[in-house]
């Protein structure tokens, strides 16, 4: 087998000839989510359910996560979805669903609790009809589904909503949760100040976000919420300030790779959530292909780094990790964090990638089961796969290529030959101007 750092051998045409045969011959066309019952049936049975996507600007890549998610949820009973998002901001997406106390009025609306950079990552019209769905199917239905975030940036937000739990259960501890989160003012709400100046004092506020934590859980068994959700967004928000400290002292020091940090609490994240749902709930997580495709099959491995696919099949059975890409199309993105967010062209998949050679089996939607995949075949074979951050330049496109081996990274690969660009609320603020997408037919 060829190592996985071995560009060279991608590219040799024979190589790529004998790759293109094996996708024609091993994977099944669909020409859009409606044909991928194979796959809804493939995961039905499975736990957890891991879906990818190569970038988060990617409009087929929403709505064919939201038709599948739609079906394992509607007729194989998923219990919650979980997203590559700040807890904070997705649980307004949960309340909204759930129909909880406080809830917004139209998903529209509860998606504009998505104030930071990216927002359109989560605030653009694929979310948006998604949540509609999970509304109507959560009123008609028995059990509710949830919809919750994995992610570990939100410190300040977290630590608001901390506050604002106790003020209403525990008004002193309240007090005491206001004293301690005050160690963080001098940084102005700004998580990357304070990783900045973690350089120059690294004692920093670990101790403060800790004993809040420990307070929450000492004294849990007297408040009274009035929701059993309640508490348990107020201990994941304690959790997240916590954590997120932990995140960028790690960004700061250097010692801890901060990527572990984040991943390491996504999956623990999930844990909660399935513990939370009864400890035999099923879950759908939509998170990007570096998260969901498990690390040991890529070459973050060699640099001693862990991902979400990875500890899930590490610690649970029942796992199923699909990973999703495209050859060419429209992606949003910025040219750096922060900048204003542009549609950009995505140019045709570099030779010798997989979507280079899934694009010259005959440019069509395709479908494949990696353990149709046998040792010795050739997309058994380690070669790039594309990865398109938030932060993307075309024009560099060498480097957004993680070199993998396919059959151990997914379970299933869905490639979706040529794309458009996903559709935020900011760019696209009338409905009739977006395609549909609403996940029907069920």
């Amino acid at each position: 087998m060829a190592s996985l750092r071995d560009r060279t051998s991608w590219t040799e045409p024979a190589a790529i000839e004998a790759t293109v045969t094996n996708v024609e011959t091993l994977t099944q066309p669909v020409s859009g989510p409606d044909e991928l019952g194979p796959l809804v049936e493939y995961l039905s049975d499975a736990r957890f359910v891991l879906l990818g996507e190569a970038s988060h600007g990617t409009s087929e890549f929403y709505r064919w996560r939201a038709r599948l998610t739609a079906e394992l949820i509607e007729n194989h009973g998923f219990d919650f979805v979980a997203v590559e998002g700040d807890w904070t901001s997705c649980y307004e997406l949960n309340r909204y669903v759930k129909g909880l106390p406080d809830a917004a009025e139209s998903a529209r609306e509860a998606v504009g609790a998505f104030e930071r950079w990216p927002t359109w990552m989560w605030a653009n019209w694929e979310v948006v009809e998604f949540l509609r769905w999970l509304e109507l199917h959560n009123r008609d239905g028995e059990n509710e589904t949830g919809f919750y975030g994995l992610d570990v940036y939100s410190l300040f937000e977290s630590m608001r909503a901390v506050v604002s739990y106790l003020e209403d259960t525990d008004p002193e501890a309240a007090a005491d949760a206001r004293e301690a989160y005050r160690c963080f003012e001098p940084y102005g709400e700004d998580a990357q100040e304070y990783a900045r100046a973690l350089r120059m004092v690294p004692e920093g506020c670990e101790d403060e976000v800790v004993d809040v934590l420990t307070e929450l859980r000492q004294s849990a068994s007297t408040h009274d919420s009035g929701h059993p959700d309640d508490y348990f967004d107020a201990e994941q928000n304690a959790l997240v300030a916590r954590n997120a400290e932990a995140y960028y002292r790690a960004l700061a020091s250097g010692t801890t790779d901060s990527w572990n940090v984040r991943d390491e609490h996504m999956a623990d994240t999930l844990d909660r959530l399935v513990d939370h749902h009864g400890g035999d709930a099923k879950a759908v997580v939509w998170a990007h292909n570096t998260h969901v495709g498990d690390a040991r099959a890529t070459d973050m491995a060699g640099r001693d780094r862990l991902n979400i696919g990875q500890l899930v099949r590490e610690r649970h059975d029942g796992v199923e990790l699909v990973g999703f890409g495209t050859h060419s199309g429209r992606v949003v993105a910025g040219e750096e964090w922060g900048a204003p967010m542009e549609e950009m062209a995505v140019p045709p998949a570099s030779t010798g990638s997989y979507e280079d050679a899934f694009h010259r089996a005959g440019a069509k939607n395709r479908l494949l089961f990696t353990g149709d995949v046998m040792s010795g075949d050739p997309l058994a074979e380690p070669r790039g796969h594309r990865a398109i951050g938030v932060v993307y330049d075309p024009r560099f496109e060498a480097g957004n290529y993680v070199p993998t081996d396919l059959r151990r990274r997914y379970d299933a690969y869905v490639h979706v030959d040529d794309t458009a660009a996903l559709h935020p609320l900011e760019r696209h603020p009338d409905r009739e101007r977006v395609p549909e997408l609403y996940p029907s037919g069920l």
